[in-house]
């Protein structure tokens, strides 16, 4: 299963992508090791973990993203993103978000997407308005944000 846009295909995160994680040096964050071995105890859980980004033209991971879980029992789900600092300010976690939560929405199971940000992260706040969340909670610490399907 592996989700194309128009310069990115995004791919669960499996045991079989560790060597091409290691060939990269690819670290941005212990999230993506985390699930490989949480996966090992529970493949139900592959689609609701850290996906990659990779660049079609050349084959590079530029970061991760996904679901923070399954859905809980009214159908939300929590996603988050992180790209490696050297593709940040170019359309990429847009796209790639976009990419997954329209994945998110075919899953019969997803009433609601989730996210949060820190409040001075002024791109990832760009990034979530752009794609159509509303903020709903904001505190001192956090920014809650929610789209709800249809």
């Amino acid at each position: 299963m592996k989700i194309e846009t128009e310069r990115l295909i995004i791919t669960p995160c499996t045991e079989e992508m560790i060597s091409v994680l290691k060939e990269q040096n690819y670290d941005n964050g212990p999230q993506v090791w985390n699930h490989i071995e949480k996966l090992k105890e529970d493949p139900a859980i592959l689609y609701w973990g850290p996906w990659l980004a990779v660049l079609k033209s050349d084959g590079t991971i530029i970061g991760d993203l996904g679901f923070k879980e399954k859905p809980d029992e009214k159908g939300a789900v929590e996603i988050g993103y992180g790209l490696l600092e050297a593709y940040w300010n170019k359309g990429y976690a847009t796209e790639a978000v976009d990419a997954l939560i329209g994945w998110a929405w075919k899953q019969e199971n997803v009433r609601r997407i989730k996210a949060e940000t820190l409040p001075g992260n002024a791109g990832s706040i760009r990034v979530l308005e752009k794609l159509g969340m509303k903020e709903v909670v904001r505190s001192e610490v956090l920014i809650y944000w929610e789209i709800n399907k249809g």
